[in-house]
């Protein structure tokens, strides 16, 4: 549907061959006399806007801006624009599978059945659980009404924010004290300083699960494992990382559920996402 709405509006469509990012060579090449791009996660700089003299848009699939250096684009005369609607619900729907999973021993349990293991383990539950939430944007706030509705108590900690921004029975709150507090930490921030470092994992109560669909450079890994090998964090879940693909030392880690990058992909948000990028490149350029 999205291809077909771009034929429709007259446009030729160039596809990555490769089904992968693709390197800084690799998309110069593509972008060869393209005055638009439906853009992923490849790293969007001046040196690929030098190469690409045609190119007027750039239309993100998805809401990080992190791989386009906006200052550059600006310079070149680039349009750049993203989804921020369309992978809310999809987010927020992987975070509280994430949780579950966690929680509840779903993960080791099947593996113990499939070991031919009857054992059974004493999980824990959302209900009055302490949930803080580092950010509390589109995803945040979806994301906290699931919990909410689990019987979980909502902290958020969003410097940008005031109580007036918070939904009724949710706290904002300081991060060191929310760190202090919650049972569950989740990440839906944006940016590229780390948040999570060693200073603020000798704040986190001892057992805390940590949660991680934001960016993957917001928790520093090496304190991470230390906290991990210290029982600071219990178990956690990653679904983001500095370096993708991810073959590092959390993968040795059965207290760490890791997934690749994984959390708009269900058939409706991506649907819709491209449905929308589509929309966004089309306004531009006409």
């Amino acid at each position: 549907e999205p291809l077909d709405l771009l034929k429709s509006n007259g446009f030729e469509i160039v596809i990555n061959p490769y089904g992968r990012k693709l390197s800084q060579e690799e998309i110069i090449k593509l972008l060869n006399g393209a005055s638009g791009l439906l853009a992923g996660l490849e790293s969007l700089d001046s040196t690929v806007f030098e190469s690409a003299p045609m190119l007027k848009a750039i239309s993100r699939i998805g809401i990080g801006l992190d791989n386009v250096d906006l200052d550059a684009a600006n310079q070149f005369g680039i349009k750049v624009s993203n989804t921020p609607d369309a992978p809310t619900i999809a987010v927020a729907e992987m975070t509280i599978a994430a949780a579950l999973s966690i929680t509840r021993n779903i993960v080791s349990s099947n593996l113990d059945m499939h070991n031919k293991n009857w054992e059974k383990s004493i999980g824990f539950g959302l209900n009055d659980a302490n949930v803080l939430f580092i950010g509390y944007g589109r995803i945040g706030q979806k994301t906290a009404e699931y919990f909410r509705l689990m019987g979980a108590n909502i902290y958020v900690y969003d410097p940008n924010l005031t109580d007036q921004d918070i939904k009724e029975n949710d706290t904002l709150i300081d991060l060191s004290e929310g760190l202090q507090l919650a049972d569950i930490i989740t990440i839906h921030s944006s940016g590229k300083t780390p948040i999570i470092t060693d200073q603020n994992f000798r704040k986190i109560k001892k057992g805390a699960i940590l949660l991680n669909s934001a960016r993957g450079n917001l928790i520093e890994e090496n304190v991470l494992i230390k906290a991990l090998d210290d029982n600071i964090i219990s178990n956690a879940w990653l679904d983001v990382f500095q370096e993708e693909p991810y073959y590092g030392d959390l993968c040795t880690y059965d207290n760490v559920l890791l997934t690749p990058h994984i959390s708009t992909y269900t058939t409706q948000c991506r649907k819709n996402m491209e449905i929308a990028a589509v929309k966004n490149l089309i306004k531009i350029l006409k």
